[in-house]
């Protein structure tokens, strides 16, 4: 009988043990899609950026991720997507997915981010986008038509469709080819994230050539 209740206090201390080291694990720093999403480029590994221009975070968040888009593999394919819920944010999406389709964003980018975190413009109304969006040497005509085309409409309907195959709750967040997702927070901060997505890009690229083979 001692025999018995030695070995259950034994169980009972070992179960315990083990109860704890599940509790004292560390979270992984990044959710893996229960359902992933197709890339953009296939045979591509895409590495996706959501974002909103007045989201301080995203802006303190592109000195850092800049150089690194600059020095990505020509394996990796690097997209930008506008977050969109209501208001401000689907005003300025819309103002990112115009310029983006008339092949200016690459230059004016910064200056938007600028104008609203640190001139706190509203750039809410067109027309206002259109005005400051020319002194940075944007077609003001071009930009207003383009703005409203069905095109960018499309571009909107998408945009909204894949933030919420991401399950994406807030901003900055990356997304590594469709399946893992993770935000500057979650990573330890903005150069984690970066060391982070380089890691899942490797794993990714690991795991395309062992299918290969």
């Amino acid at each position: 009988m001692r025999n018995l209740i030695i070995s259950a206090v034994f169980a009972a201390a070992s179960l315990f043990g083990m109860t704890a080291q599940a509790a004292e694990a560390p979270a992984a720093p990044y959710v893996e899609l229960a359902n992933p999403v197709p890339v953009a480029v296939p045979g591509k590994i895409e590495v996706v950026e959501l974002f909103w221009y007045g989201c301080p975070h995203c802006y303190a968040f592109e000195p850092v991720i800049n150089p690194w888009v600059e020095k990505l593999p020509s394996d990796v394919n690097f997209v930008r997507i506008p977050a969109m819920f209501g208001g401000p944010w689907d005003a300025h999406g819309q103002m990112f997915l115009t310029l983006e389709a008339m092949g200016v964003e690459h230059n004016v980018h910064a200056a938007v981010f600028n104008a609203i975190q640190k001139e706190h413009k509203k750039l809410t109304d067109k027309n206002d986008m259109a005005d400051f969006l020319a002194t940075q040497g944007v077609d003001k005509d071009k930009f207003l038509a383009t703005f409203d085309s069905f095109a960018i409409k499309g571009q909107i309907v998408k945009a909204r469709e894949l933030a919420k195959k991401y399950e994406i709750t807030g901003v900055p967040t990356m997304i590594v080819n469709g399946k893992y997702r993770f935000d500057v927070g979650s990573a330890g901060g903005a150069e984690q994230a970066l060391q982070l997505a380089d890691k899942l890009v490797d794993q990714e690229r690991a795991a395309n050539k062992a299918a290969a083979n």
